[in-house]
C-alpha cells in the first residue's frame, strides 16, 4: 500500500473510537481513502493531504461531524480523526459495490434504463432538499460526488466534507464545469450557496439524462486548447445552452454531438421546459432557476408515464397527461398508451396519472399529498399490476398494503380487496385506498 498512512496504522476518533487502517482505496483532489476496521467493522477514512489540511477544513469537518445528518443517501462524515503529526480526517461508511459512478455511465459502461435513469434524478434532487431545508449548502455538486445504483437508481452522495451552512465564505467554490456563471465570474460579493446549488443541480440532471453538458455545443467544438480561460468564458462570461430557443450560434454538432440532439429530442416537453428555463433565465439570473419541488413534481410525473414500445420493448419517456404518446426514440414505431390510474390524494388534493403497463406500482408516495420522500422500493409498495396466470392478457391490481382497499365497479356495485387478494382491471373502476381515491382510465 502507497499512501500517506501506512497498513496497520493505529489512529483513535474525537469519541475514543480505535481506528486500524487496512488498506488504501482511493484518492482524490483533496485526500486519501482508506479502509479500516473499527469495533463497528470496517469502514472508510478520508484523510486529507497535508496542504488542504488547513484549520478551515478542520473548523468544517468538525461542525458537519457535530450536526449528525443521518440519512441513509449520504456518506456524512461520522467521527474526527487526528494524528500527533497534525494531520487529521473524518470516519465514514463505506461505499457499497452496487454504487456506481457516473463517468462510468457517461462512457456507457453501464446498463441502466429511463426509469432508473429517472428514479436517480428524483432522488438527486431530493437528497440535496433535504440538505438545503437544514440550511447546508453542499458547493460541489458534480459528476465525481454521487453515485448511483443502475438497476434501482438508489444514489449515494459523498464527499460532503465541502458542506458549509449557507452564507459560510470558508472552502471551495465547486467544480468548474458545475458552477453558477456568477462564481466562475467572480462577481464582487457572490459566495457559494443554495442558489448556487441549484445550477450546479440542474447541471448534473441534464447529464443524467442527456449524456452531455448543456453549455457544450459548437462553441466548445471550436476552442483548440481548453484551458481555464477558455473555461471561464464558456461557463462563466458567455454562458450558452446548446438549445438556447434565441440563439443557435451554440447548438450542438448533428456529427459530433449527435447523442444530445437524440436524448433530447426524446424528452418531453414538461422536462426540456424547465432546462430550458434554468439555463437561458435562470444563467442570468439566480432567483429564476428551478426549485427543488419543480423538479420532483415533473420527474415523478415523467416517471410514472414511461411506457415500453409494443415492438421493440424499449422505455420511452411520455408527457404526463398527453393524449398522444408520439413514436419511440429506438424504433419509430408509434407508441400505444396503456389505460391510466388517475389517483387523488387526501387535502391538499394533488392528482397523479399512472400509466398502467406491465410492471406498474403504486408506492406510499402516491398516497400523500406532500411526501417527504419518494420511494420505488418494495417496502413502501402499495398496488401491483399482475397478469392473470391462466387468462393472458387480463390484468388485476393486487393489494400489497396492509389495510383493505373498497372497490367501485362501473355498474355501481363495491367489493372489498383485502390485502394480497386481487381486483380485475376493468375501465371506471373506482378505489378507495383509505383516503387517496383512485380510477382507472382507458385514455
Amino acid at each position: 500500500m502507497s499512501g500517506m498512512l501506512d497498513s496497520g496504522t493505529l489512529l483513535t476518533t474525537d469519541s475514543g473510537l480505535r481506528v486500524e487502517v487496512f488498506d488504501l482505496l482511493g484518492a482524490g483532489g483533496q485526500g486519501e481513502v482508506y479502509r479500516v476496521r473499527t469495533s463497528a467493522g470496517y469502514q472508510a477514512l478520508k484523510w486529507y493531504y497535508p496542504a488542504c489540511a488547513t484549520p478551515a477544513q478542520e473548523a468544517i469537518v468538525r461542525q458537519l461531524v457535530g450536526r449528525g445528518f443521518a440519512d441513509d443517501r449520504f456518506l456524512w462524515p461520522l467521527d474526527f480523526v487526528a494524528d500527533a503529526r497534525g494531520g487529521f480526517g473524518y470516519l465514514m461508511d463505506i461505499r457499497p459495490d452496487r454504487f456506481k459512478g457516473l463517468p462510468m455511465l457517461f462512457r456507457r459502461q453501464l446498463r441502466t434504463s429511463p426509469r432508473a435513469l429517472l428514479k436517480a434524478c428524483l432522488y438527486t434532487v431530493e437528497a440535496y432538499q433535504a440538505l438545503h431545508s437544514r440550511g447546508i449548502a453542499y458547493r460541489d455538486i458534480s459528476w465525481g460526488n454521487i453515485f448511483f445504483d443502475p438497476d434501482t437508481g438508489d444514489v449515494l452522495v459523498c464527499d460532503n466534507d465541502n458542506a458549509v451552512v449557507e452564507g459560510d465564505s470558508t472552502g471551495i467554490s465547486g467544480t468548474m464545469e458545475f458552477m453558477a456563471p456568477e462564481l466562475v465570474r467572480g462577481d464582487p460579493g457572490v459566495a457559494p450557496g443554495t442558489q448556487s446549488d441549484l445550477h450546479s443541480l440542474s447541471v448534473l440532471l441534464f447529464m443524467l439524462l442527456m449524456n452531455h453538458h448543456p453549455l457544450k455545443g459548437r462553441r466548445e467544438l471550436a476552442i483548440h486548447c481548453l484551458d481555464e480561460a477558455a473555461e471561464r468564458k464558456l461557463y462563466g462570461k458567455q454562458p450558452l445552452f446548446v438549445f438556447d430557443p434565441q440563439d443557435q450560434s451554440n447548438a450542438p454538432d448533428p456529427t459530433e454531438q449527435a447523442t444530445v440532439l437524440a436524448t433530447w429530442a426524446a424528452a418531453p416537453d414538461s422536462l426540456r421546459a424547465l432546462f430550458t428555463k434554468n439555463f437561458t433565465a435562470g444563467l442570468h439570473d439566480p432567483t429564476t432557476r428551478v426549485r427543488e419541488s419543480q423538479w420532483r413534481d415533473t420527474l415523478r410525473a415523467v416517471l410514472d408515464a414511461v411506457v415500453e414500445c409494443a415492438r421493440c420493448g424499449k422505455q420511452n419517456m411520455t408527457e404526463p397527461r398527453a393524449a398522444d404518446p408520439g413514436t419511440c426514440w429506438s424504433c419509430g414505431s408509434t407508441l400505444v398508451l396503456p389505460p391510466r390510474l388517475v389517483l387523488t390524494t387526501p387535502p391538499p388534493r394533488t392528482e397523479h396519472h399512472i400509466l398502467l403497463h406491465r410492471s406498474s406500482r403504486v408506492q406510499a408516495h402516491h398516497l400523500d399529498p406532500e411526501p417527504a420522500r419518494h420511494d420505488y422500493g418494495d417496502g413502501t409498495l402499495v398496488a401491483l399490476l399482475t397478469e392473470h396466470p391462466q387468462k393472458p392478457g387480463r390484468f388485476g391490481l393486487a393489494n400489497r398494503s396492509a389495510s383493505p382497499w373498497t372497490g367501485t365497479r362501473a355498474d355501481g356495485s363495491t367489493q372489498r380487496i383485502d390485502p394480497g387478494q386481487t381486483v380485475p382491471l376493468r375501465s371506471g373502476l373506482e378505489l378507495d385506498f383509505g383516503g387517496a381515491r383512485a380510477v382507472v382510465r382507458s385514455k
